[in-house]
């Protein structure tokens, strides 16, 4: 049976309010450390105001609270909850007859249309600010002394010019472009030839191209180059694979991604656990509604609140750590991606709804 509309409206509001309501804060949080981090790099660096590391952390910072956002239903859910039994609506709801199963119909609505907005249309945006926001982080932080991230890149090649190592501070997603690179090249003996540093590389078709590259050769002087070309047996698809990371493709370009990517004769495994991870999200987001409701329905009367709420908190713990595993199994191929991707969600709703019937039918 279902709620009434102006009592469904009611409950929806509340539900959504507090859902926007954590994230927003989780949200500001993670901007603010992400400011910080910024800026401590930042200080190590010449010529890098404040405005600019505030625009970097706000590209980065969308990517990450998607992440969140099933903490944030599972919170948010719970406060809903939690707050109506304080003031005891739901004890007037009862009494009028309202079952658990019917005042929780909204919180699924809201749960199912937040999850279908966050991979309609926030994923896309979040992807793109991502994308972007290695290219202004490459800008700004390549060729620093101490500006980069710690987390190099290297590429091992062969091509007719002997054998090179790249380095790279950073690979900008999506692309064939790297910065901050740094090549090493030996001949065909094996012996150290020319050490290249460029600003940026761009692979193309057989070739590297460099930018504002300076070489340094043991038997001559440094020489410099608006741009510098060294061959390469490198596919550019191969390197486009390498370096962009599933959560950097809009979900609405993920099937293009695959199809690309099996065209080219390279594994999409990822691709696909991403773009069934996405699809299953709504039926997360229920799951982590039906968590919320089997720990927050408890009177306030009857205390034990906080031992409830601490429960609530453990499970959705529990379900991330089981999303996470099944995740990396579905990556490494153990798994098929879409079990993996559902099998948590379906689980998490079934425990969550198991949970409730005992409580209310039980």
């Amino acid at each position: 049976m279902l709620i009434g509309a102006t009592l469904g409206r009611y409950i929806a509001a509340r539900f959504l309010r507090m859902i926007a309501g954590v994230f927003l804060t989780v949200f500001a949080l993670v901007y603010t450390l992400d400011f910080v981090e910024l800026m401590r790099r930042a200080g190590e660096t010449q010529g890098i105001g404040a405005l600019t590391v505030a625009h970097l952390s706000l590209l980065r910072t969308p990517t990450i609270a998607e992440q969140i956002m099933p903490f944030a239903i599972l919170f948010g859910a719970m406060g809903a909850l939690l707050q109506l039994s304080r003031k005891l609506e739901l004890v007037v709801a009862r009494a009028a007859g309202i079952s658990a199963w019917q005042f929780l119909q909204p919180g699924v609505f809201v749960a199912l249309a937040v999850g279908a907005l966050m991979v309609g249309a926030y994923n896309p945006v979040a992807a793109a600010l991502k994308q972007r926001s290695t290219e202004v982080e490459a800008r700004i932080f390549a060729k620093s002394n101490k500006g980069g991230s710690g987390k190099d890149l290297w590429i091992r090649q062969r091509s007719i010019d002997g054998q090179a190592i790249v380095r790279a501070e950073t690979a900008i997603e999506g692309t064939t472009t790297l910065a901050g690179v740094t090549l090493f090249t030996f001949d065909d003996e094996g012996a150290f030839a020319q050490q290249i540093e460029a600003r940026r590389a761009v692979l193309h078709d057989g070739y590297w191209e460099l930018q504002d590259a300076r070489v340094l050769a043991k038997d001559s002087q440094p020489e410099s180059y608006d741009t510098y070309l060294v061959a390469s047996n490198l596919v550019p698809s191969q390197v486009r694979q390498r370096f962009t990371p599933p959560d950097s493709v809009p979900f609405w370009q993920l099937g293009d991604t695959i199809a690309r990517t099996e065209r080219a004769g390279l594994d999409a495994t990822r691709y696909r656990l991403q773009r069934a991870v996405l699809l299953a999200r709504p039926m997360l987001f229920v799951a982590m509604v039906l968590v919320a409701a089997s720990v927050s329905l408890r009177f306030f009367r009857f205390g034990g609140i906080g031992r409830m709420a601490l429960a609530g908190v453990a499970a959705g713990f529990a379900l991330y750590v089981a999303r996470q595993v099944m995740e990396g199994l579905g990556a490494s191929g153990i798994v098929a991606a879409p079990v993996a991707a559902w099998f948590p969600a379906v689980v998490g709703s079934l425990l969550g709804t198991l949970a409730l019937l005992y409580q209310e039918d039980g």
